[in-house]
């Protein structure tokens, strides 16, 4: 999981072609930067009224969002929904954000479950379209908090339905590491104790954590928001990521692999998800996992509708469906996060579900800053200021690992 703002208005529209070009070309028209320094999708409209239903769906998802019953019979939220709408699910698991944008811009796709580090590239690249949350009868439940923000909408249009979230932590063993790490100070430490035993996050969102930790720990710098970063402040994120590289034991991306490197011992110290904490506990692994004092970034992710959706209307009763409470509470436990929809904390099977993951808590969540995709606008609200587009995180990224 879950983040600018003038450019000159010929160098602005060059970057944001870039930024929706970063991981393939796209048939779609582009976006804009206008002279009020603001993002301006194509003018695609929101379907107005809801239609007789296709019979099928084409969604691209990550692992564990769109269960068949096929790795667990007891877990299956496609069959009832598909024997409710007469929608049959197709469905493409994707590894890894850049995925998913490289196949929705292909066209064969009606929907995707985007990260914030993927989202704003659909909606610059016109790859996504708006969505008409009133044809989704359970979005009026979904949190308040997850709405209409910077990672699922642009200018106050909704380009998605939010489905769910949380945070990334800072995962120890209890009886390796000592005293009990309670800041990123103890993965960014040049000289770490833990050499060779810390891991991260593989993938170039993760410079937005080392910013995070400049942000707190070097205020001269004067980042406001770590996906929005000039020049300096990018340079001085990265050198810190490769300060950090010369004591990564591993970088990580399949949560099955952290657990295995934490229960061996491999990794002692790093970024994690509460259900990878979970897992690991659940296997007698001795680790705990805190959100640090300088607080953390996380996901939020949203289901977006492709502009070239052949199955409009059996996308919308996929998204109506997959936030339902009882739906979305199956969902949020199978993967290992808090639910969108305030009303599924009712449906979990366990009690203290929504507790463990802190659903609905807006103090816990004011400490963390979603996954946004970097755009050369500076989302912190400066103006006359460029900042670095991800497609440039994503060659930094490249170059500090290989």
């Amino acid at each position: 999981m879950r983040v600018t703002r003038r450019l000159a208005p010929a160098a602005a529209l060059t970057a944001v072609l870039v930024l929706a070009t970063a991981c393939g070309g796209s048939s779609s028209p582009s976006g804009s930067v206008g002279s009020d320094g603001k993002l301006h999708p194509p003018k695609l409209t929101a379907q107005p009224t809801l239609g007789t239903r296709e019979g099928a769906v084409n969604l691209i998802a990550w692992a564990g969002y769109v269960e068949d019953g096929s790795d667990d019979p007891k877990v299956d939220w496609v069959h009832p929904f598909e024997q409710q709408t007469g929608c049959t699910v197709h469905v493409k698991i994707a590894g890894t954000s850049d995925d998913m944008v490289s196949l929705m811009k292909t066209g064969q796709y009606d929907a995707v479950s985007a990260s914030g580090d993927a989202s704003l590239r659909l909606i610059a690249s016109g790859d996504a379209a708006p969505v008409n949350t009133a044809l989704v009868p359970n979005y009026k439940d979904v949190f308040g908090g997850l709405k209409l923000q910077a990672w699922n909408s642009v200018n106050g249009v909704a380009y998605g339905i939010p489905h769910g979230y949380g945070a990334n932590l800072l995962m120890y063993r209890t009886d390796k590491v000592s005293p009990a790490p309670t800041s990123w100070g103890a993965v960014f430490a040049k000289d770490s104790p833990y050499k060779g035993h810390i891991t991260a996050y593989d993938s170039p969102i993760y410079i937005a954590d080392a910013a995070l930790y400049l942000m707190r720990t070097r205020p001269e710098l004067g980042i406001r928001n770590p996906y929005a970063l000039d020049q300096k402040q990018f340079d001085a994120a990265v050198a810190l990521l490769r300060q950090q590289n010369a004591n990564i034991g591993e970088y990580w991306s399949d949560y099955l692999k952290e657990v295995s490197a934490f229960k061996s011992g491999d990794s002692v110290l790093g970024t994690t998800w509460q259900v990878i904490a979970n897992t690991a506990q659940s296997e007698k692994v001795p680790v705990k996992a805190v959100l640090p004092s300088e607080g953390t970034t996380g996901w939020s992710d949203t289901w977006m509708l492709s502009a070239k959706a052949k199955h409009l209307n059996c996308a919308y009763a996929w998204f109506n469906w997959i936030v339902s409470p009882q739906v979305n509470a199956q969902v949020a436990e199978y993967f290992g996060e808090a639910p969108a929809n305030r009303l599924a904390c009712d449906h979990t099977t366990s009690r203290t579900f929504c507790a463990d993951y802190h659903a609905g808590e807006s103090a816990y969540y004011k400490r963390v800053w979603f996954w946004t995709t970097p755009i050369p606008q500076c989302v912190d609200g400066r103006k006359g200021v460029t900042c670095v587009p991800y497609a440039k995180w994503v060659q930094a990224w490249t170059s500090l690992k290989g």
